[in-house]
């Protein structure tokens, strides 16, 4: 630790490179989000129908079919065999976050997202306790146990409930019964459990992280050697134990964050005032000193270094 962890979050990140600089990545996430949210309401909102039905099913300009592939296993598995159409936008899909990162999905589609952060920034403005924190593996219980409600009832039994697709439906049509479920996600992540939803239990974050697995994109520690100990990109990740291994190693380790639970946020890119990570690929074997070694520089040879 150090005296910089008593300072505000990203304040030293502000102070060096600009408010700008120091929420770029969150600024573009917002207007990604905000992006493929919109790409659904113009249609009904507007007539301008680029692409119909929502981020479950669509077709873009009549042409392009996608699929969520949880919704197509879950079909399968309730002995639904779905349309070829509807297998060939899985696959799409499949490829796209197979190959970029599964989690992205989570930080830079899913219109949620900015409700939990919401609910994350005020829990820490209001000083609420992080409160019950279920186990990593529970959002995989529940994916588990959403394919066998499926096959057991013979349903898509996720879109019964999904709070992403009752969000987009009710933008179109009225929310009803999507704002109490949304509001019910802000208050549990304001008061019952710090990061709860996204970071513990929702099944669609576990799948796609299962999908991204062996993805491409991926942040790297490549200037760890650097790393002051303001804590910073622990206290924004909502993944924060992702961080460790990569930030905490020795020269021989990787600086690579191979976590299928990263969500290629950027977060921790922003707000790492001497910028210690940055976007990279998988393949990466850029040089990255740890910070063993680092200590074991004279002063005059950090200096110089600098």
């Amino acid at each position: 630790m150090s005296e910089k962890t008593k300072l505000p979050i990203g304040a030293e990140a502000v102070a060096t490179k600009g408010w700008i600089g120091a929420h770029k990545w969150l600024l573009l996430r917002r207007l990604s989000q905000a992006f493929f949210l919109g790409l659904f309401l113009i249609g009904p909102w507007f007539g301008l129908w680029i692409v119909k039905g929502n981020l479950a099913g669509s077709l873009t300009l009549e042409t392009l079919p996608l699929t969520d592939p949880l919704v197509l296993l879950q079909s399968i598995v309730a002995r639904h065999w779905p349309e070829m159409t509807a297998i060939l936008g899985a696959l799409i899909v499949l490829a796209v976050y197979a190959l970029i990162g599964g989690r992205v999905y989570c930080s830079w589609v899913c219109p949620i997202n900015p409700v939990t952060d919401g609910a994350y920034w005020l829990h820490n403005k209001l000083g609420v306790p992080k409160g019950w924190q279920p186990k990593k593996s529970t959002r995989y219980w529940l994916l588990a146990m959403l394919l066998i409600v499926s096959a057991a009832t013979g349903t898509v039994a996720w879109e019964f409930v999904n709070p992403i697709t009752m969000l987009q439906r009710g933008l179109v049509f009225g929310m009803g019964f999507g704002w109490t479920l949304v509001l019910g996600i802000f208050l549990f992540d304001l008061f019952v459990s710090r990061r709860g939803w996204c970071s513990h239990l929702c099944p669609v974050g576990a799948f796609y992280g299962l999908v991204g697995n062996k993805a491409l994109l991926r942040v790297s520690a490549t200037n760890r050697a650097a790393c002051d100990d303001c804590m910073d990109c622990f206290a924004v990740c909502p993944e924060m134990h992702v961080i460790t291994p990569a930030l905490r190693g020795k020269t021989e380790d990787t600086p690579l964050i191979l976590s299928p639970d990263c969500t290629n946020c950027g977060r921790c890119i922003d707000v790492c005032s001497v910028d210690v990570f940055r976007f990279t690929n998988r393949f990466d074997k850029a040089p990255a000193p740890g910070r063993d070694e680092a200590a074991r520089k004279s002063p005059a040879q950090q200096t110089r270094a600098a």
